[in-house]
């Protein structure tokens, strides 16, 4: 944290490689320090140059007169090596490196990453492959973005952090038009030491700070961003994250822009709903919704009201703010009295939107107009629709609308339906978020919401479950039959069907007389994991047909793999229950996610699946069971009984526990079906399967074939 502190407020800055020439990159830094005001030292270094401007250049690194707090090296190639390395031999306490051809070029730049790590010793550093960062708040500039060259920086209280510097001069650029401040902008490029999360951890602190956006492209330390998140939340500041990879070519992208893994964006969804990190679905989100967070109001309820000069715009806004769950109820009684009572010609005031012509209308009438609506029980929020007419008298409405945003402790925000960005900006200024699109408005509503209804987030801490030697025993390396999988899923206390395992058809129809009616009849091989696609599963067989059944089973493997089964399952037959998934896999940057969907041989087909990392807790068990859309056909669906939604909560977390205990060793585990009973009997898992990788260790005993270490 002192580190970062250093580069963030540095008393004192080096510039290797600085220029002379403004117009170059090399001569940007200096330059920006002078114009917003930096009151430190400052230490050019450049053999070519005496001096810069009004500052002594030194020739190197060693003849700076003592260790600076933070240094931005302008060099390339395999200067920059030897530049960090005499940095941190000096005791300077963090470096940027704006140079690329690391870790974002492939193997060899990957290699020469490494050795710049390491050349760093103790002194952290932002970069490689970044622009830099801008302390807004107090007017230090250490970058040589173009986008700087505005006149000024709006300071606010949002805080950008984003892994790519032309995407932090764009939002830079555009925030600048719409009149949106910052209080700290930060550029991580490749992450070869400080990464994102380092400066989430570090905002939380900034008194500066209420608001943290993030432009991510992948994660290197999962781990440490939730840890980071999870701060960020307890101390009241919203995170929004944009993270691009949602395509297969937006994922290829980021991996050759930063050299980080992308991840599954279903993992990224689950993990921002599990630790309350606001998803920002358009790029513009990422400004809009940090603006109407910016302003500290929460909305506590989903009632918007919706006060228009433009019918069309406004129908435009209620149907944006429909989809994303928001009311737009009429005016109450009482509140339509009053807006009646103003007598407003030409106006439409008993529904919602409610529709104030501004023809002839006085800014202390429309000023009535909102004092009634935002006084009122029935609203949670006001939004005012700026049409046309605001282009030609912009304070008619205007004025009204900033008194009203600074008098009511409910959110007041505007929609300019003409192209205007100077009312938008002038707004903003003032503190009244105002947005260009309908769905930019709606979407910025839903997160104030979503901040009003805000629960504590569990965090990871629990502690991982002892594996007992018999457990350890069951780990062996490849593909578990369904029995073998089902083995582990009981030693962690998941319910599963009564059964047994042949080797002969003989010995399956022995087996079949001792269950109390028909059964199921399953081959059972590591070489068949989908078994119904081979006509590997017979369902609801009469004991008296078991051996039949098992010798067609038999035929059928043969005929789809070649050679015997390894022999028949025989279990008892369930009925009157749902259907499930509940698996899990290792996502590539995220860990292991647990999945839990509708199930049988339709899964794939329905697609109903919910997704959270592990481990999971009991209230994020029960999320998982109601995100799914048929839900209500666990809770009594049209008088169908209601299943045993505690018990399938519990399977959940047992699921969890089991891949948090056996760490990396498990690839993927499935159970499907997990048949979920009526309330009171139950789950049971009636099929599954699991995958052990060859190579990993648990708990010091080896899963490769060689047995115990």
């Amino acid at each position: 944290m002192a580190s970062l502190e250093a580069l963030l407020r540095p008393r004192s800055v080096a510039i290797v490689g600085a220029s002379a020439d403004t117009a170059k990159l090399t001569g940007r830094p200096l330059a920006y320090l002078e114009k917003y005001g930096f009151t430190g030292d400052i230490y050019p270094v450049n053999p070519r140059y005496e001096t810069i401007g009004a500052h002594r250049c030194y020739p190197d690194i060693a003849a700076l007169p003592h260790a600076p707090d933070a240094a931005i090296v302008l060099l390339g190639g395999s200067r920059v090596l030897d530049a960090v390395r005499q940095l941190a031999v000096i005791g300077t306490r963090a470096a940027i490196v704006l140079a690329s051809g690391f870790g974002e070029s492939g193997p060899e730049g990957r290699a020469r990453q490494d050795e710049l790590r390491h050349a760093a010793g103790a002194m952290r550093l932002l970069g490689p492959n970044t622009i830099g960062l801008v302390n807004v708040s107090e007017g230090i500039v250490l970058s040589a973005s173009n986008a700087l060259v505005t006149d000024e920086i709006i300071a606010g209280n949002i805080a950008l952090v984003s892994q790519s510097g032309g995407i932090l001069g764009s939002l830079l650029s555009r925030a600048q038009a719409a009149g949106i401040g910052f209080s700290k902008l930060v550029a991580t490029g490749n992450e070869c030491d400080l990464e994102v999360s380092d400066f989430i951890d570090h905002l939380v602190d900034d008194p500066a700070t209420k608001v943290i956006a993030l432009y991510l492209e992948g994660l290197r330390n999962a781990k440490a961003f939730q840890a980071a998140v999870l701060r960020a939340h307890a101390a009241g500041k919203p995170v929004v994250a944009f993270k691009v990879g949602r395509s297969e070519a937006g994922a290829r992208s980021a991996v050759s822009h930063t050299g980080a893994l992308a991840g599954s964006d279903a993992a990224y969804n689950a993990m921002f709903k599990q630790f309350d990190v606001i998803r920002a679905e358009r790029y513009s989100d990422l400004l809009d919704i940090p603006l109407a967070l910016s302003r500290g109001r929460r909305l506590n309820g989903t009632r918007v009201a919706i006060i228009t000069s433009t019918g069309g715009a406004a129908s435009l806004l209620a149907d944006a703010a429909g989809m994303l769950g928001l009311e737009t109820p009429p005016p109450d009684a009482a509140t339509a009295a009053t807006l009646k009572a103003l007598a407003i010609e030409g106006t439409t005031l008993d529904r919602n939107p409610i529709d104030v012509t501004l023809a002839g209308v006085k800014p202390d009438t429309f000023r009535a107009v909102l004092d009634a609506v935002a006084s009122s029980t029935t609203y949670d929020a006001v939004a005012v629709v700026l049409g046309s007419s605001a282009l030609r008298e912009p304070e008619t409405a205007g004025a009204p609308l900033r008194a009203c945003a600074a008098a009511s402790d409910k959110p007041v925000v505007g929609f300019a339906s003409p192209d205007a960005p100077h009312l938008i900006r002038t707004l903003n200024l003032a503190g009244v978020p105002t947005f260009a699109a309908p769905e930019s408005c709606a979407a910025a509503l839903a997160a104030l919401r979503r901040m009003g209804n805000a629960t504590p987030v569990a965090g990871s801490a629990k502690s991982t479950p002892a594996l007992t030697q018999e457990i350890r025993a069951l780990l062996r390396p490849g593909a578990l039959d369904e029995a073998e999988s089902k083995q582990l899923f009981s030693r962690f206390g998941i319910p599963v069907t009564r059964e047994v395992v042949a080797r002969t058809p003989d010995e399956a129809a022995a087996a079949a007389k001792t269950f109390p009616g028909n059964v199921v009849v399953k081959v059972l091989s590591r070489d068949l994991l989908h078994k119904s696609e081979a006509g590997g599963v017979a369902v609801d067989v009469p004991p008296a047909d078991v051996a039949g059944v098992c010798a067609e089973i038999a035929k059928r493997f043969a005929a789809a793999k070649g050679g015997k089964p390894d022999g028949f399952l025989v279990q008892e037959l369930i009925r009157g229950g749902i259907e499930l998934i509940l698996g899990f896999h290792h996502d590539a940057q995220l860990g292991p996610v647990i999945l839990l969907g509708m199930g049988g041989v339709a899964a794939e087909l329905y697609r109903d699946t919910t997704l959270r990392l592990a481990p999971v807790s009991r209230g994020e068990a029960c999320a998982m069971i109601d995100d799914l859309k048929t839900s209500a056909l666990l809770k009594g669906y049209r008088g169908r009984p209601a299943a045993d939604v505690e018990a399938l909560a519990d399977a959940i977390i047992a699921f969890s526990d089991m891949v948090v205990a056996t760490g990396d060793v498990l690839q993927e585990a499935e159970i499907n079906p997990l048949f979920v009973l009526p309330r009171g009997r139950g789950v049971v898992a009636a099929d599954g399967v699991i995958f052990v990788n060859a190579t990993e260790e648990v708990a010091g005993v080896s899963t490769s074939e060689g047995g115990s270490s």
